[in-house]
């Protein structure tokens, strides 16, 4: 077991519990000296976590060794250099276009899209080379697809940016591949940025995919919808990222720094 000691409000440790029980006997350490370790929910006096011990009246503390650094309980941040790259972050968009692939179908199918398509290639035929009735019949076709091109926009947004906001911070692909979307600082994004950044794609596809392209290139391996979003793409599962720590000090605010 390892113990922290808390003395006029400063914080040491943790050290070893022999040790603090020899600190106690020799009056290095005071029954008064504040301990804590893992699994309590407060601070408590030393002559209770140690009750069989006693010491003389202690001096000033002085920790064992002078490169000791009282703990400040600063929470960890993930590590932020494992950026995943560009060819896991295109297997992992072929395994979502895979996932989204029937959903779109269907929707297709119930909004005319296939009808609208055998429409247009009926109508190209028979414009022959007139370009007029060509560009007519073009007109045509993306009018009658407006409906079903609209729903499969909202489904693929709903879906990039729930599985991107939820606490997986993936989608399925992604999932797949071990890789998750954080914020620069490596946390969870919010619904909102993760809708900026789906619709950042758009912007990254219409520069002939250049914006996806700078992921092989960038420090950070970011592409254009990235940046824009202020977002990331790093290596490992959410639940395997680095949790944050205990922190003595928001369970007894009697003890501050």
């Amino acid at each position: 077991m390892e113990v922290w000691i808390g003395r006029d409000g400063e914080r040491h440790g943790p050290y070893k519990e022999v040790d603090v029980r020899q600190w106690l006997r020799s009056g290095q350490l005071s029954v008064d000296d504040l301990g804590w370790y893992e699994g309590m929910t407060d601070w408590q006096p030393l002559s209770r976590l140690f009750p069989d011990e006693r010491g003389a009246q202690p001096p000033a503390f002085t920790p064992p060794t002078a490169d000791t650094v009282p703990p400040t309980y600063t929470r960890e941040t993930p590590t932020l250099t494992s950026y995943a790259g560009f060819w896991k972050r295109l297997g992992a968009y072929i395994l979502d276009a895979l996932v989204l692939w029937i959903p779109n179908m269907l929707l297709g199918s119930l909004l005319g899209a296939n009808q609208a398509a055998e429409v247009y290639l009926q109508a190209k035929l028979a414009a022959g080379n007139d370009p007029q009735l060509a560009l007519q019949a073009l007109d045509a076709y993306f009018s009658a697809m407006g409906p079903a091109l609209l729903a499969q926009t909202v489904v693929g947004w709903l879906y990039f940016a729930a599985c991107e906001s939820s606490p997986w911070q993936a989608t399925l692909g992604k999932l797949a591949l071990g890789i998750r979307v954080t914020d620069l600082q490596g946390q969870r994004i919010s619904f909102v940025r993760a809708t900026g950044r789906y619709f950042g794609k758009l912007l990254s596809a219409f520069m002939l995919c250049i914006g996806f392209l700078m992921v092989a290139w960038t420090q950070r391996k970011q592409g254009l919808h990235d940046m824009l979003a202020q977002t990331l793409v790093l290596n490992g599962r959410a639940n395997e990222a680095p949790t944050t720590t205990h922190d003595p000090q928001e369970r007894n605010s009697s003890i501050n720094a």
